[in-house]
Formats: structure tokens, sequence, C-alpha cells
């Protein structure tokens, strides 16, 4: 393995003699198995990803998944297309995640605004909805495999639509309230469902938004659908006019309910989730229930260090994986705490006064909103009670070193920072937080046990210290089962095995650290490249979302020919505070902190301010979409974007010709 050095600032060291899940199921394996770990996690991660059969089998057994595992651990362990997992068990997942359905609470739901919104359902509860939703489902001919789609907020009523559709083997896919029509039908019509859960609208920074005309012209665009479940959010008794498939939820709810869940393969679709779509139209994930849940456990037991009875809270819509991952904090008995509308309405305090009155464990949130709070002068440290917290999680984009010490100075000292990276395709994590491992300003701190990442060099070798692209050599549990009508699995194979035939290439730039750890600088379709040098977009962003006049950035590599000769310059484009504009003082800062952070190769050629910019649904900035426009390309899917029309302030710019 070729290696560089990297140094990074000490922010927090685990507790010592503090007991862990993770040394709870290392002393199991060792009972097992007779691997010993010694308390080295690196030394864990390699028996996890050597023998990655014995890894999953011994999880499985010491959670105490429900179901029959079978004999077969794992098909084809060294090969990724081909491997496959406990292909002779029957498992499913609503099962496991209802078990020991008591009064102990397993959802509590906030909305946007003051507290009196608070829900709580019981376990018990829940279990008795989805039994009767399913019974419901069952009486209007819902089959396994069949689709059951959610066009809802981030509510109770969408985990226990979810789970209904599990418990009788129908495949669940959601899209949260705020996609417009074009981008949900973009999404539920290449998968036919034929139930379709509705909300009749949301509310965002205190304004309703109502959703029923969509649904009807959404009903229209789905000729599958047998049923049109309708949730109130707004108005107690929305209009039905012209939807005769409807069914009000709580009518749904008095059916008789299903006996028992439907057992099936380990690889059973669960999920279908959607790329972001912003190069095309979206495409649609499918992910196995046998492989989702059981890498969903080992993250929240394991890595999470979370145990039953403890509250849980990711801020996510029902449009991004991470509500998927959240719910299945159900699955080890966690209270799942769910949050819809604005994270700023009434204002910056509001998700962290949620935190103090839950007694929240963990929060998890993006990077983008960890920066935001910072700007908005707001100190959680100084206001709330947050002595329960032991974890916070961030995700979505790189956080900054910035983001990581302001973590530690104004809201805890004494916690754990995961910032995590994976996504949809994998529905979980390539690299995580551990609790056995310090926190590294900048880092993230470990490789995901039974994940068998590395970081390579364009020629395919191994290399520490330097930037290569994220890559997976061996098969994992929840590696999509396929894309939902990619019969000949070329897509799915395009997507993740062809740059190095036959391993998983994540499409993340990324450098492996002395520590074992991992930056993440960017996408690698959407690195720079001036003077033929490859480098990562979040190494500039680190250096300018330091400046308060700034509120976010966005960098692209625009192609220029000169002299013949075709490169690419750095063009930086700012989105300024209230009060704050770009002028040539502050553009000169700018470019002596990127070259003093950075290297002189990530200094824009071009700073120009910009009064928006635009983001994916989950809050994703869209650099390949704003280098189409830049370049004069056409955007293919608007519908993928939260603000499309953001697109327009980068069209056409004198500046830039």
């Amino acid at each position: 393995m070729r290696s560089a050095c990297w140094a990074a600032s000490l922010l927090w060291t685990p507790p010592q003699n503090n007991p862990t899940a993770l040394g709870d199921f290392a002393e199991f394996l060792k009972q097992k198995t007779g691997f010993d770990w010694g308390g080295d996690y690196e030394a864990l991660w390699r028996f996890s990803t050597e023998d990655s059969a014995t890894f999953w089998s011994q999880l499985w057994d010491w959670h105490g998944l429900i179901g029959d595992k079978g004999e077969m651990a794992l098909t084809n362990p060294d090969r990724m297309e081909g491997g496959q997992f406990f292909v002779d068990a029957q498992i499913n997942y609503a099962e496991n995640m209802l078990a020991e359905a008591d009064d102990s609470p397993a959802i509590i739901a906030h909305r946007e605004g003051d507290q009196d919104s608070r829900r709580q359902l019981s376990r018990a509860e829940v279990k008795a909805q989805v039994m009767a939703l399913a019974g419901w489902m069952t009486s209007v001919g819902v089959k396994p495999g069949d689709r059951v789609a959610a066009y809802t907020p981030n509510v109770p009523e969408a985990i226990i639509t979810m789970l209904a559709a599990s418990s009788i083997g129908a495949v669940f896919s959601s899209c949260s309230s705020d996609f417009g029509l074009g981008g949900v039908t973009d999404r539920f019509g290449q998968i036919d469902p034929v139930i379709l859960m509705a909300a009749d609208g949301y509310t965002y920074n205190g304004k309703p938004h109502d959703r029923m005309g969509i649904i009807r012209d959404l009903a229209a665009n789905l000729p599958s659908l047998k049923r049109i479940l309708i949730l109130p959010f707004l108005e107690d008794t929305p209009d039905l006019t012209g939807l005769d498939q409807a069914v009000m939820f709580a009518d749904a709810l008095k059916s008789t309910p299903i006996d028992d869940f439907m057992r099936l393969p380990f690889n059973h679709p669960l999920y279908i989730m959607y790329s972001s779509g912003t190069t095309g139209a979206p495409k649609c994930i499918t992910h196995g229930a046998g492989g989702t849940l059981i890498q969903h456990i080992k993250e929240h037991r394991l890595h999470g260090n979370i145990s039953a009875g403890e509250p849980v809270f990711y801020f996510t819509t029902c449009g991004w994986m991470m509500w998927n991952w959240l719910v299945s904090g159900m699955a080890i008995k966690a209270t799942v705490v769910l949050f819809e509308g604005n994270p700023f309405h009434p204002g910056p305090e509001r998700l962290w006064q949620m935190a103090e009155a839950e007694k929240l464990v963990m929060f998890g949130t993006s990077a983008k909103y960890i920066d935001a709070v910072r700007k908005s002068g707001y100190r959680p440290a100084e206001s709330v009670d947050l002595s329960a917290l032991r974890q916070i999680c961030s995700t979505g984009s790189p956080l900054s070193t910035d983001g990581f010490n302001f973590i530690y100075e104004a809201i805890k000292s004494d916690l754990q920072l995961a910032s995590i990276s994976g996504g949809t395709d994998l529905i979980s994590c390539f690299v995580l937080g551990c609790p056995v491992k310090p926190v590294y300003a900048g880092e993230i701190q470990a490789r995901g046990l039974g994940m068998a990442v590395d970081v390579w060099d364009d020629d395919g070798q191994p290399i520490q210290g330097e930037q290569g692209e994220l890559v997976c050599t061996k098969p994992f549990p929840s590696m999509p089962i396929g894309f939902w009508g990619d019969d000949d699995g070329a897509k799915y194979r395009a997507a993740y095995f062809e740059h190095f035939p036959g391993i998983w290439r994540h499409g993340d730039w990324a450098t492996m650290t002395a520590n074992h750890g991992v930056i993440i600088h960017g996408r690698s379709d959407a690195t720079l490249n001036p003077g033929g040098i490859r480098i990562g977009t979040a190494e500039i962003y680190r250096q300018v979302e330091a400046f308060d006049e700034i509120l976010e950035a966005l960098v692209i590599g625009q192609t220029i020919h000169e002299q013949g000769a075709i490169d690419v310059r750095v063009v930086l484009f700012v989105r300024m505070a209230e009060g704050c504009d770009l002028d040539d003082a502050l553009c000169d800062r700018i470019k002596a902190a990127i070259r003093q952070g950075a290297t002189p190769r990530h200094v824009p050629a071009v700073i120009l301010q910009v009064a928006d910019i635009p983001r994916t649904r989950s809050g994703k900035i869209t650099e390949l979409a704003v280098r189409d426009v830049v370049e004069g390309r056409s955007i293919k899917n608007t519908e993928a974007l939260a603000n499309p029309e953001a697109l327009e302030h980068f069209r056409n710019r004198p500046e830039l010709n």
C-alpha cells in the first residue's frame, strides 16, 4: 500500500473501561470462534471482512434475529457480483421490528413550532395498528411483491404503513410531501404501486401546503392503483372529490388484523429507494429485507452503542434513506423520535429543546444543518441540558473541521461525534462512528464492520494518506438486490462494478488516514481537475464556509480553452449572509484562506455571488447540475431538485465567458 503522512487534532477519547455493545459482541465472538480482538477495533474489522460469513452469522445469533437462519451464511464470499447472504433463510422485517410489543414507547413524533405537537405510541399500539392495516391491505388484494407507495410527511403513519406492507411481503417506497407532481411521478410511475398512502398536505415554516390536487393528478398517472389511503394532516376531513378509490387511514385501521407475519427469503424485496435523479430518471434501487435489517442492527448496536429503550433521532424526511435507517432502531427496541417540518421554526433552538425534553442519546443531522446552527449564533450548550446526549451523527455531505470543532465547543464537549457516509445505494454506511476509537477533527472514525472498504488509485492499488476512489472489495448484506425494471442487471453493473471490474466503486473521493479513519472529499464525479491534478471539492468548502459572511458555497470545475489547449479552472459561487456582499477584499481573503488551508491549486480563478444554490430534496448541493448549466448543457430532470429555479442564477454569467 502506498501511503503518505496525515495529522489531525484529537477531539474525543472513549472513556476507559466503558462497557459497549461492541465489546459484548467481541466477547461473544471469542466464545463462539476463539477469535480474540484484544480491544483492537482494526483487528476486529479485519476479522469481519476476511471471514465475513462467520461475522454475519455470529451477529445474527448474538442479536437474536427472529427467523430461520438456514445453513448457508454466504455464497461466493470473494465475489461482489454473485455473493449472497443467508440464501436459505426465512425472515420478516416487521416481525423483528415489533418483537416484544409491550407498553414501552416505540415512536415519539414532533412537528415544527412548539412542543405541543408531541405524539407518543407504544410498541403494542404500533403493532396493533400494523396488524390491522396489513389486514386491510390483504382484504383489497395486496400480495407479496406488490408495491405500496407513500407520499407523506415524517409521521408515525408512514412507519405503520411500511411495517404493514412488509409484514405481508409487499414492497414499500416513499417520497416526502414536498415533492412536486413530476418528481413523485418519475419515481412511483416506474414501480406500478397497488396502494398509495398519501397525506392531504404538510406544513413548512408555519405555512400549510395542500397536496390534494397533486394526489388526484398522481392517481391519474398511476393506473396500477387499487386503493388510495388518505391521511389527514392539514384537515380533519379532506375533500375526496374525484378519488373514488380513496379510503381514510383511520377507517382502514378498523379492519380485521392479520394473525401472523409472513416469513420470506432473506433477499425478498423490502424497499425501493431512488437515486437523486439529477442526471436522468431516478434509478429504482431495490433492497432486501434481511440485508437491511441485519446491517442496521449492526450499525445501531455495534457502531452507535444504542440500547433498548433509549431515544434516538435523525432529522430527515421520508424521501431520504436516513428515514429508513432511523426507523430500524425499533428492531433493537430503541425509541424512534421523528420531526416533521422546518428545524429552524420558530428558531435554531427547536431541535435542541426537543433533544433536552426527550433526553436523546443520539442526535442525527446533516453537515449543512450543523453549519447553519453555527452561523445563526445559537450555542446549545448555553441554553439546554444535553446531559443524556452521547452521540451526534452527521451525514449528507462532508463535515468540515470547523463543524467538528463547533460541536465540541458549542454543543457538548464529552460526546462521540460520528461523521458517517454511505448512501441510498447500500441503505447504510461504508464508514461511520466507533464507540471505542477516538475522534479526530475532520475524520470519519472507522470503516464499518463487515465492510471491506478501501481507497484505491486510478490503477486499482490501495493508497493511504492520498486521495483516491472509495471502493468495497467484498460482498455485504445490504447490497441492492437489483434495480427495479433492470431485468438483465446491466444498469446495476454499470452503476457500481465497471470502473474497477467486479469491485464496488462508490463514487466518493476519499483519503484513508494513518488513524484508519476516512476523509471524504466529495463526489468523485464532481472532483476538480485544474492542470491535470485531481482535487476534492470538500477541501475548498472547509475553508470557505468558515467565513461568517458566507451562508453556503458551491464549487465547480469549468472547462476552458486557452491557446489551443483544454484545461479546467476552479469557479466558486457563494451565497452571502444577510447584509453582506462579495467585494474584492473578501475575495482576496477567501483566496488566501484556501491557499493556506489547502493548496494553491485549490484557489478559485473566479468567485461569484449568487442569490441561491440548488440542492436535492435531501439537502445536498448539486455541483454537476450547476456545471452543466455553466457549460451550456441541458438539465434532464429538474424535478429532482428542491429549488430548481436556483439554476437560473448560474446561466449565461458574463464573468464565465
